[in-house]
């Protein structure tokens, strides 16, 4: 029996036979001699966030209105619902009064601050000056959550209409049909290898989820929604898409400084005029402050950390008095968001699925929401896949499915018109105009032109985040202060709040590998080029600890360079996916761990 935090599979025991015998000697695993279990369904959705939960909610609720069946299953590698979901987060409740028109008064729901108030202000070093807000960051009727805390209602709503949810199972490889060009669904991954990817004693390969439809629903950058990209040539006629770092934190304020419902944004200091980004302050429920930082990955300096800008942005007064009295920290993480707006969506669909969700990308970054368009993405990629489960006939049974009618759907839906009136805001800040020419063109057109233009910005050169990293000998090392608890900490005091946990004797799973090559060469050119041109990037960049660069003499002639090697501390990984998408060289490839791994994420 397979088991799970909230369900169990169970299989005949003449199938059972991936169950090995302690071996003597620990096998190296071979994925090509092992025997799966399958399991056919009918939908297959990968990732248990807003978008494919609503994906699910949809679907059932579609069943009961056609009266036919489906199965649907959920895979989720948190080891429990919104274990491993970040954001601010206000949400605007479009999507979700669209899909569950009584959610205002059904059980628990957690909805419950609605935001009061919305401002804007500048940052210098020493002053927090107010400034008029675009129309596209008003916050009336919106509510501020946790949106950890949101996934797990929504999973509740889901598992009650029937859908079945696996946390701990992580959607670690696609399934091919037969021809090799279409989905059939997708691999768990394999439990109980150890670092060198031998079979342990309590061995259990992946099982497969072959379904009629797959639906992708991984988060900014996932690992599948890469290789289906990348297999399908789905960003053939869009821009790369392009990312931020989002950190933050969750404080319990002193009560004096705690004024509910109450939405700020800023600009402006600590980052300087090169770095795009800006900081947020929600009054939660509860006597709960989300506070933090989001970064563009386009910023061209190797030594910014944006952990240490974070810790910074603290000491100014505006939140030095936030934070004073009584105020405790009790929650820390971070995550990758898209940036690239409507120039940055790809094709939807596939032969045999679709992307939803941030796995496409509609982050409306103008707003700094993406909750209501992800909702409403897995809602119209239901719609698409119920057709299909009710359409096709026994004849087309075995073909793949066709869910172009989610990508048209999607393109004429509301969710295409919030993402063409903001296209050219965050696009303007690539262009010739830069940091400052941005900011005035974006205020132009948010007030008054609207996305009324003739024109688009494009990304025609196809610059990537990575490639926007310029050379350590252009900058000047930045001097950070020293962590003042408790109002700033060292990361790895911030780190414990997150609750990581990967288990130590496990395949790294984060591979440092260039074109499918992955050996001491390739590791030995990553070290010379992050070393020697940009100083390290990633043992700043991360805001987990995951990468050193040390010192070690003795062993560089294998794997190092000048006397320095790399050094990857797995089991601090929170998942944000930051080292797959900025590393200058472009050989870390994220990939899932073993299901359950990672951040711990309750109040996020």
């Amino acid at each position: 029996m397979w088991t799970c935090a909230r369900h169990c599979i169970a299989f005949p025991a003449s199938l059972r036979s991936f169950h090995f015998a302690a071996p003597r000697c620990r096998e190296l695993f071979d994925p090509t001699a092992v025997e799966r279990i399958s399991e056919k369904v009918d939908v297959c959705i990968v990732g248990a966030g807003p978008a494919g939960l609503s994906a699910a909610i949809r679907l059932k609720q579609l069943e009961q209105e056609r009266g036919k069946e489906f199965r649907v299953v959920v895979l989720e590698k948190g080891a429990e619902l919104g274990s491993h979901i970040l954001s601010g987060a206000v949400i605007e409740p479009r999507a979700l009064a669209e899909l569950l028109p009584d959610w205002s008064s059904m059980d628990k729901h957690p909805l419950k601050q609605p935001a009061t108030l919305s401002m804007m202000r500048f940052l210098t070093k020493s002053l927090a000056i107010p400034i008029p807000h675009p129309p596209q960051m008003s916050n009336d009727g919106n509510y501020i959550t946790s949106l950890s805390q949101f996934c797990v209602w929504l999973g509740g709503v889901a598992e009650e209409l029937g859908v079945e949810v696996y946390p701990g199972f992580a959607g670690a490889g696609l399934v091919y049909g037969e021809d090799g060009k279409s989905i059939a669904g997708v691999r768990t991954n394999e439990a109980g290898l150890d670092r060198q990817g031998r079979m342990k004693e309590n061995f259990e390969p992946g099982m497969e989820f072959r379904a009629k439809v797959t639906l992708i629903a991984e988060g900014a950058h996932g690992s599948l929604s890469k290789e289906l990209i990348n297999k399908f040539d789905l960003r053939r006629d869009s821009d790369p898409q392009t990312y931020g770092i989002g950190l933050k934190e969750v404080w319990r304020v002193d009560p004096s400084q705690y004024r509910p419902g109450e939405v700020v944004h800023t600009m402006g200091w600590p980052l300087d005029y090169r770095t795009y980004g800006g900081g947020w302050v929600y009054h939660m429920a509860d006597g709960l402050v989300s506070l933090g930082l989001v970064i563009g990955l386009d910023y061209p300096n190797p030594y910014l950390s944006p952990y240490k800008e974070l810790q910074r942005m603290k000491h100014h007064p505006y939140f030095t008095r936030l934070l004073s009295g009584s105020s405790t920290r009790i929650a820390y993480g971070a995550r990758t968001l898209n940036e690239g707006g409507l120039q940055s969506v790809p094709k939807l669909n596939f032969p045999g699925g679709a992307l939803i969700g941030c796995s496409a990308g509609f982050v409306n970054i103008a707003k700094i929401k993406g909750t209501h368009n992800a909702m409403k993405s897995g809602m119209l990629a239901a719609e698409a896949a119920a057709d299909v489960l009710t359409e096709s006939s026994e004849a087309a049974h075995d073909a793949p499915s066709d869910m172009g009618k989610y990508d048209a759907a999607l393109r004429k839906s509301w969710v295409w018109s919030d993402l063409n009136e903001v296209r050219n805001l965050r696009a303007s800040f690539d262009t010739p105009l830069g940091i400052w020419g941005g900011i005035a063109y974006s205020g132009l057109d948010s007030l008054f032109l609207k996305g009324r233009t003739l024109w688009t910005f494009r990304n025609k050169r196809k610059i990537t985040d990575a490639a926007h990293t310029r050379s350590a000998y252009r900058f000047k090392h930045i001097v950070y202060p020293a962590p003042q608890p408790p109002l700033s900490t060292d990361l790895l005091t911030s780190l414990a709040l997150t609750g990581t946990n990967h288990a130590e004797d496990q395949p790294v799973h984060l591979r440092v590998r260039k074109d499918t090559v992955e050996d001491a060469n390739v590791r030995k050119e990553h070290v010379y080029h992050n070393v020697s041109e940009y100083a390290g990037l990633l043992q700043r960049a991360c805001p987990a600890g995951v990468y050193e660069y040390i010192e070690d003499e003795a062993n560089t002639e294998k794997d190092g360079w000048n006397g320095q090697k790399l050094i990857i501390n797995s089991q601090n990984c929170i998942h944000c996916k930051l080292c797959d998408i900025k590393v200058p060289t472009q050989d870390i490839t994220w990939t899932v761990p073993e299901g359950g791994g990672g951040p711990k994420y309750t109040i996020t």
